[in-house]
Formats: C-alpha cells, structure tokens, sequence
C-alpha cells in the first residue's frame, strides 16, 4: 500500500518499527563501496531498492589497517592517507549516487579488518534493512560475500549478493 507525498508514492513499508516504544526508523540499504565493478553494480541495486521502498543508503568505505607498526609515524601517514582516498572516493559515490536517483546517502568510513567492521556496524544499526554486497567476477566472489554469505543465517537482516555485471533494467523481472 503507498501513500502520496509529492511526485513519488512512499511506500508504508519503508518505515520499520524499532525498539521497545515503536519509534519507526527509515529502511536502510547499506552497501560497501570501493573502485570495483561490482561494488558498483551493489550500489545501484540498493539505490533502486531504496527508492522503491522510500528508504535511503548508507555507504561504508573500509580502509585496511596497516599490519606493519616498526615506524609508527609511518604507519599512521599510510593509513591517513588511505583514509583521504576512500573518503574521496565515498564522496563521488554519493554526488553520482544523488544526481542519478535522487537520493541522498549517509556516508562512513572505517580503518581496520572489513568482516569485523561491517559485523560491528550490523550490530549497532537496528536501522539497516538490507546489507547489499557485490561478487567479483570468477570463482572467487571476494572476501566479504564469502564472510557474509556463509553467516547468512544468523545475520540481523537479509543479504543481497549482487553479479558484478548484473544489469537490472535489462531483466524482466523487478522485484
């Protein structure tokens, strides 16, 4: 059932109750980015998902923590550095994800361990409806759809695990 604001119908599904006083909170699609194909093929499913449904994205960069600690100034300008470019790189993702859907993300990026930050992150965002992740073309998928697709059953929302060419507007089905 949709009800009219404006030009585009908000479905009554995009407000999900929380909590014990049933406070109700926007449905929120969180995809990981990075420069890959099929982050950007995630990215695009979860914008459609999300103006279906009237919800919104939130975008995680992960920046890998540096292994190495024998010069820590070193370290810690490799990291900072690393964390300017996924910054950079969250910020295009958004300017492009808002003049192509209209939407809107909300923006984190995080230094350290990618299963465990994205585990961390699930578990202190009750709002998150969906985890959108992209495979990498070939037989390995990448390291997080393994993580993640293995430990579906316990996670507190559902998976999307979206082809690096997957193509939407050129399938039948919509869902």
């Amino acid at each position: 059932m949709a009800v009219e604001r404006g030009p585009l119908p908000i479905h009554t599904n995009a407000l999900i109750p929380r909590g014990h006083n049933g406070a109700e909170t926007m449905r929120t699609f969180l995809v990981i980015i990075d420069e890959s194909e099929e982050a950007t093929s995630a990215l695009r499913y979860a914008a459609r998902r999300a103006v279906a449904v009237g919800g919104a994205v939130h975008l995680l960069a992960l920046v890998p923590q540096q292994n190495f600690s024998a010069f820590g100034a070193v370290q810690a300008t490799i990291e900072a550095e690393a964390r300017d470019r996924a910054e950079m790189l969250a910020h295009g993702v958004a300017g492009n994800l808002l003049a192509e859907s209209g939407i809107m993300p909300t923006i984190s990026v995080k230094i350290g361990q990618g299963q465990k930050i994205v585990s961390e992150f699930l578990a202190e965002h009750a709002e998150v409806a969906a985890l959108v992740l992209g495979a990498a073309k070939g037989a390995a998928p990448g390291p997080l759809v393994t993580h993640f697709s293995s430990a579906a059953g316990s996670l507190p929302c559902p998976l999307y695990i979206i082809p690096a060419d997957y193509d939407e507007a050129g399938n039948a089905l919509h869902l």
